[in-house]
């Protein structure tokens, strides 16, 4: 079966006052947005795992510990991750964790997290 990983930042942690977020995004609707993809990767057959991270390096050691539980075609990494310049440093560590600890990982990313299984479909192959 195929498995997704979805890595976002925990939506409390996430400064919406950030100009580079879009308008209007908050925690409500990150997390509304979680339900949407969980169902959609359930239809579509697969089994969604969700990890929201801390932005330090205890959320570092929580995605290691994620991707060392299962093997996953793709991990989708969300925009509250890899938007905000002043969270690059942070974004560069999620990729390189990902890379290590999932090597044969696609790695996708989303507009939103209610588009994360499109995010993963453009890369999961499929028979």
């Amino acid at each position: 079966m195929t498995r997704v990983l979805f890595v976002g930042q925990i939506p409390e942690t996430v400064d919406f006052s950030d100009p580079s977020l879009p308008p209007g995004f908050n925690a409500e609707k990150i997390r509304e947005g979680f339900e949407v993809a969980k169902t959609s990767m359930s239809e579509r057959g697969w089994d969604g795992d969700l990890c929201m991270i801390a932005p330090d390096d205890s959320g570092i050691a929580m995605l290691a510990g994620q991707l060392a539980k299962a093997d996953y075609d793709c991990v989708v990494i969300g925009g509250g991750l890899r938007i905000p310049p002043k969270g690059l440093l942070l974004f560069e560590k999620v990729v390189n964790t990902i890379h290590q600890g999932a090597p044969k990982a696609a790695i996708a990313f989303n507009t939103r997290p209610q588009d994360t299984a499109e995010a993963a479909a453009r890369w999961i192959l499929t028979d």
